[in-house]
């Protein structure tokens, strides 16, 4: 029982990088296929999933298609109840699918100010008023899921479950944009890039040479942090 995933160019492509995290991180067997994002073949590589037209897009074993990031999480979900891709307790279970939701739904600031982009570091970004506004709402939240009934763990509900999936484009931008956060969050986003699973993405995509670079902010750069 094999999942084929369709996916974007991983340096960039924030809802890929959470769809594979959903298979990578809880040992689900998956083919990922790459789709041309960047090359104008994204249509024709996605025609034979219609009425899917975005990243990521998920196959499953008898061939149904599932699109949107927070349908394939369900999915899966239902699929293998016992890999825990929600919080086993109920509070914290329900907390965990606001967050994802609120995270599918919202932070529009933040995602057009900050695409992602996991190459380097921008040096002296300076985020609007509405992006700090978002950050200030991402960490309301997270302090509230840290509230929450939560297992030993670094992560938002102690264990790594679907709310650090779908957080991970953020803490990715904090890091890479050197956004304004507490503490407590930059530990968290420091936490997720140097997971072994989100390190194993980013160096894939490195491979990649792009010329010109998508989304140049003619800022200085700074190598991205090495642990």
């Amino acid at each position: 029982m094999t999942y084929d995933l369709y996916i974007g160019d991983r340096t960039f492509s924030s809802w890929s990088l959470r769809g594979w995290l959903m298979l990578e991180k809880f040992d689900l067997p998956y083919r990922a296929h790459l789709v041309g994002l960047y090359n104008g073949t994204m249509a024709e590589d996605l025609a034979h999933l219609a009425p899917a037209r975005l990243v990521p897009a998920l196959r499953l074993p008898d061939g149904t298609v599932v699109g949107e990031s927070l349908a394939m999480a369900e999915t899966l979900a239902e699929r293998h109840p016992e890999v825990g891709l929600w919080p086993t307790d109920p509070a914290a279970r329900a907390t965990a699918r606001w967050l994802c939701a609120a995270m599918a739904s919202g932070f529009g600031a933040l995602r057009g100010a900050c695409p992602m982009q996991l190459q380097h570091m921008w040096d002296g970004f300076d985020p609007d008023a509405e992006t700090r506004k978002d950050l200030e709402r991402i960490e309301e939240l997270w302090r509230h899921a840290r509230s929450q009934p939560r297992s030993a763990g670094p992560w938002l509900f102690g264990a790594y479950s679907l709310a650090d999936v779908f957080y991970a484009p953020v803490a990715a931008r904090i890091v890479g944009y050197d956004l304004p956060v507490s503490t407590e969050a930059r530990a968290y986003c420091e936490a997720t890039i140097n997971d072994p699973a989100f390190k194993a993405w980013r160096a894939t995509g490195l491979e990649t040479i792009y010329d010109p670079f998508p989304y140049e902010l003619g800022l200085p750069k700074r190598d991205w942090p090495a642990n």
